[in-house]
């Protein structure tokens, strides 16, 4: 089974280990990518791999699509949104959005892990748990509730979550995190970015 992925250092690294009899193939550009044609499945994990026109593959794709949903896009069948935020390959089960079929259930055999389909909706369901939490700590933050140590260490305590919120924000890209909120807050105010998370990015 040949598995092509285009996608940053760090995640190529988690899915080279995955599956002990598979070909993973790494390119370093989408033309590449969309040009392997005789591929069992081909994941674009780079952050803007939404925006990108799948038509001519018909194996299964997996796209680190954290705000677009697949009926955005307008994505064929094949394609397949996971969570490839940095911290989230590691998981034994991923969250997936898009349809589960014989193809899929084979690569995820392959590579041994599990999935769960959730909603085709921004940020799946962890991703958007953790996002508002961030952006909680930020608001609590900025009314100088606490110090950033201090609140990592009460939530790490309290929840028994591997990182604190200041240090999730640091694992996932501030960007990524201000980017998943805007696209959220379209439809609920709720998700309005705390101006100690925008100055994080001097925006």
């Amino acid at each position: 089974m040949t598995i092509v992925v285009l996608s940053n250092n760090e995640n190529w690294e988690i899915l080279k280990e995955l599956g002990k009899n598979v070909n993973w193939v790494r390119v370093s550009d989408i033309i590449s990518f969309l040009n392997y044609y005789k591929a069992s499945a081909y994941f674009n994990l780079m952050d803007n791999s939404s925006i990108e026109d799948y038509n001519a593959l018909s194996a299964p794709v997996f796209i680190n699509s954290m705000s677009n949903t697949l009926k955005t896009i307008q994505a064929n069948e094949n394609v397949i949104r996971i969570n490839a935020w940095p911290g989230f390959l590691v998981n034994e089960i991923w969250e997936i959005a898009g349809k589960l079929n014989e193809d899929v259930n084979v690569i995820f055999t392959a590579i041994n892990k599990k999935c769960i389909v959730v909603n085709d909706e921004p940020g799946f369901v962890s991703a958007r748990t953790i996002a508002m939490i961030i952006n909680e700590a930020y608001f609590a933050k900025g009314e100088a509730v606490s110090s950033q140590q201090e609140i990592d260490t009460a939530m790490k305590l309290g929840t028994n979550y591997p990182f604190g919120p200041f240090e999730w924000a640091t694992i996932i890209g501030h960007k990524r995190i201000i980017e998943l909120l805007r696209k959220l807050l379209e439809t609920n105010e709720r998700y309005l970015v705390a101006p100690a998370l925008l100055n994080e990015i001097n925006l």
